[in-house]
């Protein structure tokens, strides 16, 4: 398949997952339908986006390695991580629940709003305007473990794009609250483990996480995104 014959697959899947979102946030689409769409969709997906790299020419490596990062990423990896991250998650709890299972008065209309909000940015490939909705919902539930858990992956990504040591601090800080607030929940485990797995010296901590997540029986969508990691670290999905 010709590499923008995948482009063009690649752009519907993704307004597929936006119109989805849209409509269940609308309420013209009920909850079990939304996750057969995100399941398919983010399967189907993950696929193309492997496929596309795997025909792209390798990047030339640089004459000169920045002093102030050790970090070792993975641009495939990191592309195939992005494209499940916002879809995954629907297994976290609630908006506006809290750890107790009950509603709390006062901010959780808005969390659920910015929620909603950061998942359409991400959709429609803005980083920073998601990154800014889940900021806003920390400062109103800082235990949120969906907002941390994307908040952390979005800020590993720039942080490792950045060459920020900084920032990939304060991504994988947020990624082990995410896992704190929310033991049960697949999704925080899966992207600590994989931000373990691309920094150098973390490998034991990676398979914890993972063997973890594998614990708690993922999604499909979810284990499309851990097969390459679980691959790379020789731990059958």
């Amino acid at each position: 398949m010709k590499a923008q014959q995948l482009r063009d697959e690649i752009a519907l899947r993704q307004a597929s997952l936006a119109d989805a979102a849209r409509e269940r946030a609308q309420g013209e689409l009920d909850d079990a339908g939304y996750q057969a769409i995100v399941d398919r969709e983010t399967v189907a997906l993950a696929k193309a986006q492997a496929t596309l790299a795997a025909l792209m020419p390798a990047a030339p490596k640089a004459r000169r390695r920045r002093k102030n990062s050790r970090l070792v990423i993975g641009v495939t990896c990191l592309a195939l991580a992005a494209v499940g991250l916002v879809w995954i998650n629907l297994s976290l709890r609630q908006a506006g629940t809290s750890q107790t299972g009950g509603v709390q008065v006062g901010g959780a209309q808005k969390v659920s709003q910015l929620l909603i909000e950061g998942q359409g940015d991400l959709a429609n490939n803005n980083a920073l305007a998601a990154l800014a909705a889940y900021d806003q919902v920390l400062a109103i539930e800082p235990h949120n473990e969906a907002a941390l858990t994307e908040a952390g992956w979005l800020d590993f990504s720039a942080g490792s794009a950045d060459h920020s040591p900084t920032v990939v601090a304060r991504a994988v800080s947020e990624l082990r609250q995410a896992v704190h607030y929310g033991p049960s929940d697949p999704a925080p485990h899966l992207y600590y483990g994989i931000v373990a797995s691309l920094i150098p010296g973390n490998t034991a901590v990676a398979k914890h996480q993972f063997e973890f997540f594998l614990k708690l029986k993922p999604s499909k969508a979810q284990l499309a995104v851990a097969t390459p990691y679980l691959a790379r670290l020789g731990i059958p999905a």
